[in-house]
């Protein structure tokens, strides 16, 4: 039994996890990245062949998945990974983002 939120899903809408926050999110709404050698590339049009991981595009995110050292669980590599390519792609995001981006998920109670 699984806890129901109250907000409306989309069950064809593809979901993946951000290794930054852990939360849930349409694929279109995150970043995916491939692990290329020693660097993280990022792969927005998602056809690079490999394991791919998923964030999105918000630096915090991105702090958050450093720390806790996710990209090398994600990517499934012990080595020290290059992220100057995604941290590149995020800022960007950031720069032209229209609308500012929830922080938290807004719940409805339906008592």
């Amino acid at each position: 039994m699984g806890v129901n939120s109250g907000l409306p899903v989309d069950v064809s809408a593809p979901m993946r996890t951000c290794i930054g926050c852990r939360r849930k999110a349409g694929k279109a709404d995150l970043l995916r990245m491939v692990g290329s050698g020693t660097h993280v590339v990022p792969d927005p049009a998602a056809v690079r062949p490999g394991r791919g991981a998923y964030l999105h595009r918000r630096m915090d995110c991105l702090n958050l998945a450093e720390r806790r050292r996710a990209f090398q669980r994600a990517l499934r590599t012990a080595a020290a990974l290059d992220l100057a390519e995604v941290r590149a792609a995020i800022i960007a995001a950031e720069k032209h983002t229209d609308q500012p981006y929830l922080l938290r998920e807004h719940r409805m109670s339906t008592r």
